[in-house]
């Protein structure tokens, strides 16, 4: 019996072994308290469309799935695989378990064998990727589904011409990223990693999906709101619709119908919400929507979704400077360049615990903006500022990069004469990507400016791409090129300025623009443990233990709520978290300590929103 006992502990030890050496980070970086603590078996479990729901047909295929590295010039599914990755994180990030680069001359394979029951075949089977960095083909069974190019925006394929009989499908996916050898959109990317620029992201790295449905189903959504004329705009993309199809938008206040309406198929909607409660970070209140296409009578297909009553403008004060106004009102917008890297994930979030906790912080710090820098969230990130009532700058990423002159001082460059001279394959790339982008983010209200450019990185044809934004969403307003330079268009001048606050000349620019400071302090504080490397690490000015830092903090703060007297409508600190060498955050990389109390950064906050402009 004793030798049974022990035989019997000695087996369950091995087992227990042989569970834990299933996944891994790999070793040698920081750790979040979320990647410690990773469920491998359910990454990023949560339903990833927040603005587009059907909770019941769709079946997460986040986990383990085969890869290889191979010559980019291999047009074949590989015969052979080199290990599991954990997928949705990029193949160079701790938490995939891998941990590699790839590089131009090299391509990224995926394999997985994944289980489509009959329940999911009654319809059309679409195949979702949340995001994959950057040119993706996508075989199912072996035949080739699609391709896409784009590292910051959702798509999808509909593989049901591809499946074969059975529940079993083999899916094979080739991902190829030039990373800062390409044209391509790819933010703070580089091969050689160094200051402000931080290590590659290939291949998937947000939630991928399958979805069943309907022959005929609604594919898409954009929802747009009129505050003057207490109306809600609904445009809807139905595929497959037939003859006499009707749509019908209804709209709750939690459970409670406040409108509805229904028109043929292929209209618009029009919906009134008289007496709504307006969104603000004050008063985040969100309108529950949904929205069906009905046939004789029957729902084909219904999808929930959410909106907001809210309105962003340019409005002159009582001086003529023009200001930031929120439902009628002036509101400074105060918020951390937030980069949304993570030192175990990369770009991805180990968990959306994680990714919920970065926006949590941020508002208790008493911010009431953040500013997305050159990186496109999940959509469940937007969907908790929403919630939470933050108000967001969306910038797009960043790409092909070098070839500009750049002077950041407005008043001495004029109407985009050192715009960069891109391909038309690289603007192309871009003006795609950028519409996708909108697209993808149009029905979260919490975003309130688009930045097509920062600091000249790229810069291209800046009226123009300035002039398609405002009209393609006009319900928005647009920094054409935050501390970039400055072809005077858009609502908004932006400048940078490192560590001090500083605005662009009110007498010269007030009347036309509203004055942002687009990037300031960066403040450094390298905390022992929490840190990237353990030396040569920077701030833009460091400092050696939390008083001084706090200190300097304060300095700039006051010194910003001075020029919002003068006409600053806006300012972007630098920034939420340390970022790989960067050690400029109020939070350590790995979100283990807060340089500054929340509560003392708050009451520090407090004056900033007092100002009252009629």
């Amino acid at each position: 019996m004793e030798r049974f006992f022990v035989f019997a502990c000695l087996m369950t030890n091995i087992w227990f072994t042989a569970q834990a050496q299933v996944w891994k980070p790999v070793e040698g970086k920081i750790l979040t308290t979320w990647g410690e603590h990773l469920d491998y078996k359910k990454p990023h479990a949560e339903y990833p469309r927040p603005q587009l729901v059907r909770e019941n047909n769709w079946v997460n295929l986040n986990g383990f799935w085969k890869y290889a590295i191979v010559d980019r010039e291999l047009s074949t599914v590989p015969a052979d695989w080199e290990g599991d990755i954990l997928v949705p994180f990029s193949v160079e990030s701790a938490l995939s378990g891998v941990g590699k680069r790839v590089g131009k001359d090299k391509a990224l394979w995926y394999h997985n064998t994944i289980t489509i029951s009959k329940q999911l075949r009654k319809g059309h089977v679409l195949l979702h990727f949340g995001a994959v960095d950057w040119q993706c083909d996508v075989y199912v069974n072996g035949q080739h589904v699609g391709r896409h190019e784009g590292g910051f925006d959702p798509f999808s394929f509909n593989i049901t011409p591809s499946l074969k009989k059975g529940e079993k499908q083999e899916v094979a996916i080739r991902v190829w990223d030039p990373t800062n050898e390409g044209p391509q959109p790819r933010g703070k990317q580089i091969n050689n990693p160094h200051g402000i620029w931080y290590t590659p992201v290939t291949g998937i790295w947000q939630t991928v999906w399958l979805e069943s449905v309907p022959s005929t189903f609604i594919a898409h959504t954009k929802h747009t709101p009129d505050v003057d004329q207490s109306v809600l705009h609904v445009e809807t993309d139905i595929q497959h619709a037939e003859a006499g199809d009707e749509l019908k938008v209804v709209a709750f206040d939690k459970d409670k119908i406040i409108a509805e309406t229904s028109v043929s198929v292929g209209n618009s909607v029009k919906l009134s919400i008289p007496q709504a409660q307006l969104w603000s970070p004050d008063n985040p209140k969100l309108y529950n929507l949904a929205i069906q296409v009905v046939r004789k009578g029957k729902t084909v297909d219904e999808i929930k979704s959410y909106f907001a009553m809210r309105k962003i403008e340019m409005k002159k004060d009582k001086n003529g400077i023009q200001r930031i106004f929120l439902n009628n009102d002036f509101v400074f917008n105060y918020g951390p360049l937030d980069q949304g890297w993570w030192p175990d994930g990369l770009h991805t979030p180990p968990s959306d615990e994680a990714m919920l906790f970065d926006i949590v912080k941020t508002k208790e710090m008493g911010f009431n903006m953040i500013r997305k820098h050159i990186k496109v969230e999940p959509a469940r990130w937007y969907s908790y500022c929403d919630s939470i009532g933050i108000l967001v700058w969306q910038d797009m990423p960043s790409g092909d990069l070098g070839g500009n002159v750049w002077d950041m001082q407005p008043g001495k460059i004029s109407n985009g004469v050192h715009d960069k001279n891109r391909t038309a394959e690289s603007e192309a790339i871009y003006k795609r990507e950028w519409k996708h982008i909108m697209n993808a983010l149009h029905n979260f209200p919490s975003i309130v400016v688009w930045v097509p450019f920062n600091e000249a990185w790229g810069q291209f044809k800046t009226k123009e791409i300035t002039a398609w934004t405002m009209d393609y969403d006009p319900s928005r307003l647009v920094n054409s090129a935050s501390g970039g330079n400055f072809s005077y268009t858009g609502h908004i001048l932006d400048i940078h300025n490192y560590p001090d606050a500083a605005m662009p000349d009110p007498s010269l620019f007030g009347d036309k623009f509203i004055l942002a400071l687009g990037e300031f302090g960066g403040l450094g504080l390298p905390i022992e443990h929490h840190t990237w490397q353990d030396k040569d690490n920077w701030g833009y000015q460091s400092f050696k233990n939390k008083d001084a830092l706090k200190k300097r903090y304060r300095e700039l703060v006051h010194d910003m709520n001075e020029l919002i007297k003068r006409g600053l409508s806006a300012g972007v600190y630098t920034q939420t978290t340390d970022v790989e060498v960067e050690t400029n955050g109020l939070m350590t990389y790995d979100r283990k300590v807060i340089k500054i109390p929340e509560v003392e950064l708050k009451k520090m906050h407090e004056v900033l929103y007092l100002h009252s402009i009629d």
